[in-house]
């Protein structure tokens, strides 16, 4: 006796291994998908380009331990890379030109600009490049990294407070946080006029980044 074929004349006792070729991509998808559920694919680092017309760089100084005088520095530009899932991957770089600093007066700042203080001419620029970023908490960060002002590096730390991801009025990606903290002007070589003009200047930044 014949044994009885399929749909397309292949003997019946092969319709089960048609079956399972059938259903073996099936599994294979399956098998897919709940891996990608349960070891989802990292995301990649993201990279902000600082906005200078909604970021800050402030600062303040005692002038004869009586009053403060009050300035910012208006010409920078710098990126932060931010890794939500690796914020030890995370880094900041930030390059000001000195010569835009600006205290309300002219012949201050002409003044702040002489060799005596920045000397703009033989350092045109103040940097800030991390070298360490550590999670502290929820939107928290201690960041550590090389500031150089007058070609004079040091090593300085500070506590950053960062935003969540929010749109923005022309429908881009921003971040942005801020942090305060005193530096010594005289760890920089900043001594000129010590104690008329106070040592510490005490600085505050607040940024606004756009997601390239």
């Amino acid at each position: 006796m014949k044994k009885p074929a399929h749909r397309g004349g292949h003997p019946a006792n092969l319709c089960y291994s048609c079956q399972i070729m059938n259903i073996l991509p099936r599994l294979c998808l399956l098998a897919a998908v709940s891996l990608a559920l349960t070891h989802p694919i990292s995301a990649a680092p993201e990279t902000y380009k600082i906005d200078p017309v909604h970021s800050s760089i402030g600062f303040k100084i005692r002038h004869l331990g009586i009053s403060w005088v009050n300035g910012s520095f208006n010409d920078f530009e710098g990126q932060v890379v931010f890794d939500p899932e690796k914020p030890e991957n995370s880094s900041v770089n930030v390059i000001v030109k000195a010569a835009s600093i600006d205290t309300g007066s002219e012949k201050r700042d002409a003044h702040l600009r002489k060799p005596e203080f920045f000397g703009v001419e033989k350092a045109p620029t103040l940097s800030f490049k991390s070298t360490k970023v550590e999670k502290t908490g929820p939107n928290l960060y201690k960041v550590t990294g090389d500031f150089t002002v007058i070609g004079v590096t040091k090593s300085i730390t500070f506590d950053f407070t960062g935003t969540d991801e929010v749109k923005g009025m022309q429908g881009e990606t921003r971040r942005g946080g801020e942090t305060e903290f005193v530096l010594k002007r005289s760890d920089f070589g900043m001594n000129h006029m010590a104690g008329p003009i106070g040592d510490d200047v005490r600085v505050s930044l607040a940024f606004s980044g756009i997601k390239n």
